[in-house]
């Protein structure tokens, strides 16, 4: 074939296309006529927007706008990009934004743009049974006869031509299913005048299994039918599906702080990132979105940059220790964090007033006793030997007596002289001096809300650091997490930050979304005997009871004598799951591991094997061909199709008998492994090696 051949097929395609889209339009111009009710404006909108309907879109014109007496709506667009509200504008001067006010000829039209907003939110309420977030409903001002592109707040503001192509630049949210089930439900919701009703020449035909009720019937069908949709698709556009139990939290006003907690698998995060992509629309100030990972915020600004790419821009996703650095740099403070020579500063501490003093009777490893500086002491922002002598250690069941807590604190002062003598700052140090940049300075911060995931994991003062942010404003701050999740350890609860959550403000998800009951019940036998203590105090059991939405998952158990078998047998499940997959058949499958050096094994074992890897450290939420590799702390908020942990009851077992701190240890570990078992959807792959139960050394 010729190049010139190939070349003029395209120009006549292109051709061809051009005389339809004509045609479309010219036929659109013709009903649009027909609508006397409407005016010259309205009609010329209509038929751009009519060309949309040739594509899965359908276009509601002059509806009554419920709750009012005789207000309307000038038209609903619904296709697969979401929910469109239209407010047609035929004014004769262009549209002037500044300082936030909207202007045309020099009059004020900011009555315009509130009114739309009012009908917006209408739109909002009406698909929340659809599980439908606000975000996937948009305020659009058309003006008639004028060319514009711009925007105010949420609402953006589109001239006649300019409407049409920016929403078939849209992403799609909508399966064609679901566009007919939300606009006959809006047909509804905003009935119709006279007349005014448009949709495409051919409707779309009726569902045989109706029964005649056009309301909750099709939802409930509609809401089985997308979770299936969902989980047929990439790991990661499930992660971002929202169910609508969940959806009715993510508009909710709040007067104060708030929370969201719930067991693993309930859609904590995911509710989160559809609330902070919320609040960007109505906020004037920016939304601050941290977590403790310095993993997630790269995920999670991928997936709000998927789900809103509209407000995209003014949510910060940052992990809590990077941004305190970078809010001090901004402050002109000045901060010389030094990990390796906070390290050393310990150790010297430790082998001059530690390692012979009575706290080697507890145990004799620095480890214990580094973390109960770090997370008991500097975490809880404690300055004064009597404060903390009185202190309960929470999830430190180690008991210390007077005598120890001394010895505690002769080591706290010898390594904060140590390390101020090499004039460095560790984690907490950065933590401490934002805080107190922060409460000096309330007025200056640059949030209107802050969003924090897995809120259990941030140190006291972590926690005391963002609330300063905000304060107790309405709908200023929301903390997600869940105790039970905790991997670190250390612990607190959100009254020793200060910050008062009441009656409804305190919201608790019970529904699972993610996990089978065999997956769910192999995580919760290993923590069933560690009851745990939440952020708000009270006392839960380790199983708790969970209501669960998905029964496919199943849980696959393999025990080897040796490494060798066990890894031979890791890479066999690995490649079953990649002959059986899709498209991307390592893209949907993990593996976790429970240290750094069993993750340099894997890490190995795996690129030698010829398997595609991708570690979490550098996952970014794209969809990627590549099998992820990292920890199990990284993996959290995170989740995946096919989750494989090999050895995974290796830290399990071992230490002296009766030790406190080994119990304290396992406690944690097993807390731990919970967090990675569920992080599996379709499958659990457990690996075992018998020698690790019958000879690991004790410590």
């Amino acid at each position: 074939m010729a190049a010139g051949d190939s070349a003029s097929r395209r120009a006549q395609e292109a051709r061809r296309q051009e005389r339809l889209l004509r045609e479309q339009w010219q036929a659109a111009r013709r009903q649009a006529g027909r609508w006397e009710a409407a005016s010259e404006g309205e009609r010329q909108v209509a038929a751009q927007l009519l060309v949309l309907t040739e594509r899965g879109w359908r276009l509601l014109v002059d509806r009554r706008w419920p709750g009012t007496r005789s207000g309307n709506v000038d038209m609903l667009l619904i296709g697969p990009a979401g929910v469109f509200v239209i407010d047609v504008k035929n004014w004769r001067s262009p549209p002037e934004v500044s300082g936030g006010r909207l202007s045309a000829g020099g009059e004020s039209r900011d009555g315009d743009y509130g009114k739309l907003l009012a009908m917006t939110k209408a739109a909002e309420q009406a698909v929340l049974d659809f599980g439908m977030s606000p975000v996937a409903v948009q305020p659009l001002m058309v003006f008639a006869g004028q060319r514009v592109r711009g925007e105010l707040g949420r609402v953006r503001l589109l001239g006649e031509h300019e409407v049409g192509p920016v929403l078939l630049a849209e992403r799609q949210r909508l399966r064609p299913a679901m566009v007919d089930a939300v606009t006959r439900h809006l047909e509804q919701v905003f009935p119709a005048y006279e007349g005014s009703a448009v949709a495409r020449e051919e409707p779309a035909r009726p569902d045989p299994q109706d029964d005649g009720r056009t309301g909750l019937f099709d939802v409930e069908k509609l809401r089985e039918a997308a979770m299936a949709a969902a989980r047929e698709a990439p790991i990661e556009q499930w992660m971002t599906f929202l169910h609508p139990d969940q959806a009715a939290l993510v508009g909710r006003r709040w007067s104060g702080p708030a929370r969201i907690s719930g067991p693993a698998g309930t859609g904590k995060t995911v509710v989160g990132l559809h609330r902070a992509a919320h609040l960007a629309q109505r906020t004037s100030g920016r939304v601050l979105y941290v977590t403790f990972a310095k993993n997630l915020p790269r995920v999670q600004s991928t997936f709000l940059r998927t789900m809103a790419p509209a407000v995209a821009d003014r949510v910060d996703f940052r992990s809590l220790h990077s941004w305190a650095q970078e809010f001090l740099h901004e402050r002109g403070i000045a901060s010389r964090l030094h990990k390796e020579k906070a390290e050393t500063a310990f150790s010297l501490a430790w082998a001059g007033v530690g390692r012979d003093s009575c706290l080697a009777e507890i145990s004799a490893t620095h480890q214990y006793w580094q973390d109960e500086i770090r997370y008991v002491i500097k975490g809880r922002g404690i300055t004064a030997f009597e404060e903390y002598a009185v202190l309960p250690r929470r999830r430190r069941s180690t008991r210390l007596r007077r005598p120890h807590r001394e010895a505690v604190w002769a080591l706290y002062e010898a390594y904060e002289r140590n390390r101020s003598d090499r004039e460095v700052h560790d984690f907490d140090d950065i933590l401490a001096l934002a805080l107190k940049e922060a409460r000096e300075h309330p007025d200056r911060s640059p949030y209107g809300a802050v969003v924090v995931d897995e809120v259990q994991d941030l140190s006291l003062v972590g926690v005391r650091l963002l609330h300063a942010l905000v304060g107790d404003a309405p709908d200023g701050l929301l903390l997600i997490g869940d105790g039970q999740q905790s991997v670190y350890p250390g612990g607190f609860r959100l009254s020793d930050a200060g910050v008062d959550i009441r009656g409804s403000r305190g919201q608790v998800l019970r529904v699972n979304y993610r996990n089978s009951k065999e997956i769910l019940g192999a995580a919760l036998a290993v923590v069933a005997e560690d009851a745990f203590e939440d952020l708000d105090g009270v006392r839960v059991p380790g199983r708790r009871e969970v209501d669960l939405t998905y029964h496919d998952g199943h849980v696959v158990r393999v025990t080897e004598d040796t490494v060798e078998e066990h890894d031979r047998a890791l890479l066999e499940a690995l490649h079953a799951h990649a002959r059986s997959g899709p498209a991307r058949p390592w893209g949907d499958s993990a593996v976790l591991c429970p240290s750094w050096a069993a993750l340099r094994h894997y890490q190995h074992l795996l690129t030698r094997a010829g398997i595609p890897v991708c570690p979490l450290e550098q996952y970014d939420g794209q969809p990627v061909d590549a099998l992820k590799l990292g920890s199990y702390r990284r993996a959290k908020g995170l989740e995946f199709k096919h989750v494989h942990l090999p050895r995974h009851d290796a830290e399990l077992h071992g230490g002296a008998p009766g030790s406190e701190t080994v119990q304290e240890r396992r406690e944690l570990a097993r807390s731990q492994l919970f967090v990675a078992m569920t992080r599996a959807r379709d499958t659990l792959w457990l690996g075992s090696v018998r020698a690790d139960r019958e000879h690991r050394p004790p410590e």
